[in-house]
């Protein structure tokens, strides 16, 4: 097992806008390791070779040790071993719902837990992020957009990805907010991202200007969005 791994769990979670050098970079940063050892995970896209191969050629160059878990093809000898020897865990986007099904099947979901609480960082954005949340709006189900309640729970409320690239998910999300259908939560814009140390909140990054994140709460009978400080890493090459 890796050693001098982070002392608190921590998570990741992104909004959207596919791989970034900036957030990927700062995801590695949170290992405290130089070369750390970094597992793709993507379930939610049914394992797509493309999705696998964009995987290695954005993390390879910022020099992690890459590899990736198939569990349509049983890529590793022993799938939960190898996640608990990560220090990296990045779940790609696509089906949360068939995604979740899928994890608890093979006992991934008791593995990620496992190595969330010895300290492995996970990320991943869109299904990669709604996963962590107790609840989310998604598209598992196509259009229009549906209420999902059964995800990992690590992190308390609810959480809406694409906040800003996709019109419908801001009225949606608030919407299930105000009627009670989802709890409390956190909306993340593409290009962003938020960090949280066990269940705390800790900072909110960016890697394009004005990207941000919004805590999203019941008031009455409406929703409040409250934008959330958000520390742009730098101009995206």
């Amino acid at each position: 097992m890796t050693e001098n791994r982070p002392k608190e769990p921590t998570i990741f979670a992104i909004g959207g806008g596919g791989f970034s050098p900036l957030l990927d970079g700062y995801s590695l940063n949170l290992t405290g390791k130089a070369d750390p050892k970094v597992c793709f995970l993507p379930t939610a896209s049914g394992d797509a070779e493309g999705y696998i191969e964009n995987f290695y050629a954005a993390f390879r160059p910022l020099g992690a040790q890459c590899s990736h878990l198939s569990l349509t093809r049983y890529n590793q000898p022993d799938p939960i071993a190898h996640l608990l020897d990560q220090d990296l865990i990045y779940v790609g986007g696509g089906n949360a719902f068939q995604m979740l099904l899928v994890w608890r099947a093979h006992g991934i979901d008791k593995a990620l837990r496992q190595a969330w609480n010895q300290g492995t960082v996970l990320t991943g954005l869109s299904a990669g992020s709604i996963c962590w949340f107790s609840g989310a709006t998604t598209d598992s189900w196509g259009l229009p957009l549906s209420v999902l309640n059964d995800g990992l729970g690590f992190l308390p409320g609810s959480h809406s990805p694409h906040y800003d690239s996709e019109a419908e998910r801001r009225v949606t999300y608030e919407h299930n907010i105000a009627a009670g259908a989802l709890p409390d939560g956190l909306a993340i814009d593409d290009h962003c991202g938020v960090l949280f140390r066990g269940t705390q909140r800790i900072e909110s990054v960016c890697s394009v200007a004005g990207k941000g994140s919004y805590l999203v709460t019941r008031e009455g009978e409406r929703a409040k969005e409250t934008p959330l400080p958000t520390r742009c890493l730098g101009p995206e090459s």
